[in-house]
């Protein structure tokens, strides 16, 4: 394996380390606790079991494509929505009321996570469409094809 498939490999396993294997562990591990977060959301707790289970294999497997490059811009567009929609719904900083009160506040604290999440989709969103928009076009013609990660990076001329 070349020193840029390695650098390739890291980066990316630097993205979803997040989600696997930490996040997913943790719901796996405190699945009751884990499930109770959910219940704030989503009312019923088989509804809620159904979205914290969607949100475990989201985690694993489109995890594993984007490391492995199997379907990896697919599976990134993926991770990139989750992190879009856990942050509308999890971290909602609008609703605690306390954004603009002196001192700390919880809405400010959420506000920093939303962001956060919002970011990490954005960086999810590179491995779509590339740091300068050239993969747009090849994933919306095939988008369930490799963008090949680790083959060997040609020098530019």
């Amino acid at each position: 394996m070349s020193t840029a498939a390695i650098v390739v490999l890291v980066v990316r396993y630097g993205l979803v380390m997040l989600f696997l294997p930490f996040s997913a562990l943790d719901k796996i591990l405190g699945f009751e606790g884990a499930l109770k977060q959910a219940q704030q959301v989503f009312t019923g707790r088989r509804v809620a079991a159904l979205v914290l289970l969607s949100g475990l294999a989201i985690e694993i497997f489109m995890s594993l494509g984007v490391v492995t490059g199997i379907a990896d811009r697919a599976c990134a567009l993926v991770i990139a929505a989750y992190c879009a929609a856990t942050a509308v719904l999890f971290k909602r900083f609008w609703a605690q009321g306390d954004f603009w009160a002196p001192g700390d506040s919880k809405g400010r604290a959420l506000f920093w996570d939303f962001l956060k999440n919002l970011s990490l989709g954005a960086g999810f969103l590179l491995i779509v469409v590339g740091t300068d928009g050239s993969g747009l076009r090849p994933f919306l013609a095939h988008p369930l094809a490799s963008s090949h990660p680790y083959s060997t990076v040609q020098a530019p001329p």
